[in-house]
């Protein structure tokens, strides 16, 4: 071959058919070297989808940057374009067609990806999130295009450092990592539990602010116990048994330092649908050594707090005066049952072990009571009370009269019209959360809690339900959907530079969610505000969470902004397109 001299290279990057690399002279035998040329312009600019504007170029755009005859003549504004490609999902009849065309959006076009999600939350939400998320990660090996995120599984053991370097952004402010064994209600899902990082990220952009460039979803993969998977030849992660014990701890602490070393003391990792052994331990041991946050444990118990908080309003008592009984006492319901606690405790100037004896959890085994403690695992003991056995869940009802009844166990239909009926006639008005997601294990439905309480119970749920119409009236349930927290809370740790995560920052972003709920809304049955207001719900959520963080001395940034509202909406990113030179 002939040697390449300094003029053929000076030519082939001013756009000369010299072949420098060798690659058209190669045969098929011969490996060649993947190069590419990262120029913004021109064709390579239609495919970054980070400053891609499609048919949204200016006529002066498109001389400028080489474009004239890669695009059609036209030009579209980015709101024609939004109304285009609405109108073009809405034609798809399944849910998941539709996910995977904001998928390739967002791989096209990433503005506009946000500004559809953005301008449209309250239709777009279920799509990119649960419950449609769930579906996705369960064909995710089928409909897999190109990563968005990082995998890494076992055979990265001992490289993971090197691993992270190949993402190409530097500047990282949020990771969400799921290791898959736990996906929302369908079990374990392994390396196709990349959905849900990707998922919860671009509700940090969209809802939070965080820029996209900052966000990096992660799944770890040890292998999977689903067997179905393990026999899927399209199965995209390793087929083998799932890693525990030490070999699994190892993994996961070598990720945790690698992104320390990486990315810096201020970097968010947040865990999302781990097995509940593996959530409480990965949280009780990185809590003090990193930013961590556990959205299934924290995430959720802050929100439902906060819709609590704004429930006393139409119960007209505060939480202290209540009884709780929880439905599921795993990683969700343990976690929302110790921020009530801890809530309580300051309200009644109580010790959390004192406010917990209003709190009772029901299992698989029935009332969680001191007779049974020697066989709890650790995180159900603080909640086992001196009681007779009771093994189902009515008759906990009938025995304990709580108050407010919280599901959080993933069995769909667990709450019937016995259960419902039982807490309308010990309340005027019960409060009942179903907030297992999917719909499929939703607890119950928001028709048959109105239907069944007769239209007195306050009803919230994990998964969107549509307003029920019953005897005339119209009752509108919310969604106890953790998107209304963990983008804000995220955010107030970033503006802050906050290095550790305390609880007390859960219960100011519980009240600042609260405090968003206006009288219109509690007219209509609502305990949660419109999420079409979300991002200036993030806005106050930030503040609040970023000012107890000033305040508890973990924050970075100094000096302290004087208007912290107004300092998060400044750092929230905006999808509008910009103009290019």
């Amino acid at each position: 071959m002939e040697s390449v001299t300094n003029s053929d290279l000076k030519s082939s990057v001013n756009g000369g058919v010299v072949d420098v690399y060798g690659e058209d002279s190669a045969t098929i035998e011969h490996n060649i070297t993947p190069w590419s040329l990262s120029v913004s312009s021109g064709y390579s600019l239609l495919r970054d989808p980070r400053y891609n504007k499609g048919l949204a170029f200016t006529e002066k755009e498109r001389d400028t940057h080489y474009l004239c005859g890669l695009l059609p003549p036209v030009i579209l504004d980015e709101q024609l374009q939004e109304k285009r490609l609405m109108n073009n999902i809405r034609q798809y009849q399944f849910p998941l067609q539709k996910y995977m065309a904001l998928t390739e959006l967002q791989e096209r076009n990433e503005r506009l990806f946000y500004k559809l999600l953005i301008d449209n939350v309250e239709e777009l939400l279920p799509i990119v999130y649960t419950p449609t998320v769930g579906e996705a990660c369960q064909k995710y090996g089928s409909i897999f295009r190109r990563p968005q995120g990082l995998f890494i599984s076992l055979k990265e053991k001992g490289k993971i450092l090197d691993v992270l370097k190949n993402w190409p952004e530097r500047n990282i402010q949020v990771i969400v990592v799921t290791d898959g064994e736990r996906i929302l209600g369908l079990g374990d899902l392994g390396c196709q539990g990349m959905g849900i990082p990707v998922g919860k990220l671009a509700l940090y952009s969209a809802l939070g602010g965080v820029r996209p460039s900052a966000c990096l979803p992660v799944t770890i993969d040890v292998g999977t116990n689903n067997e179905k998977l393990l026999n899927d030849e399209f199965y995209i992660g390793l087929k083998q048994k799932r890693a525990t014990g030490q070999e699994y701890s190892e993994l996961l602490h070598e990720f945790m330092s690698a992104v320390k070393q990486t990315y810096g003391e201020n970097v968010l990792v947040q865990f999302e649908d781990f097995a509940n052994h593996n959530a409480f331990e990965l949280l009780t041991k990185y809590r003090d050594t990193h930013l961590v946050f556990n959205d299934d444990i924290q995430g959720t118990s802050s929100v439902v707090l906060a819709g609590l908080v704004s429930a006393q309003k139409l119960m007209n008592s505060p939480l202290a005066d209540h009884t709780f009984l929880f439905l599921g006492a795993g990683e969700a319901g343990t976690g929302i049952a110790e921020l009530i606690a801890l809530y309580i405790s300051k309200q009644m100037n109580a010790s959390v072990e004192e406010s917990r004896k209003k709190i009772w959890l029901v299992d698989s085994k029935g009332l969680i009571v001191n007779s049974r403690e020697e066989s709890l695992q650790a995180f159900k003991k603080p909640w086992a009370h001196e009681h007779e056995p009771v093994k189902d869940l009515l008759g906990a009802i009938k025995a304990i009269r709580p108050t407010v009844l919280i599901g959080s166990a993933g069995i769909g239909r667990a709450f019937t019209k016995e259960v419902i009926e039982a807490m309308s006639s010990i309340n005027e008005r019960p409060l009942i959360m179903a907030l297992s997601n999917p719909t499929t294990q939703s607890e119950c439905t928001a028709e048959e809690a109105y239907t069944w309480s007769k239209g007195r119970a306050i009803f919230a749920s994990g998964s969107p339900f549509d307003p029920v119409e019953y005897e005339g009236s119209v009752f509108v349930s919310t969604q106890a959907n953790n998107a209304y927290i963990f983008p804000g809370f995220g955010l107030g740790l970033v503006i802050s530079r906050a290095i550790r995560v305390h609880d007390d920052m859960l219960l100011a972003a519980a009240d600042a969610l609260a405090g968003q709920v206006s009288k219109e809304n509690y007219d209509k049955g609502m305990i949660y505000p419109p999420f079409s207001s979300i991002r200036k719900i993030s806005a106050h959520i930030a503040a609040d969470v970023a000012t107890k963080a000033y305040e508890l001395g973990v924050a970075g940034r100094l000096p302290r902004p004087k208007d912290i509202v107004k300092c998060a909406e400044n750092s929230m990113y905006s999808p509008t397109y910009r103009l290019y030179r």
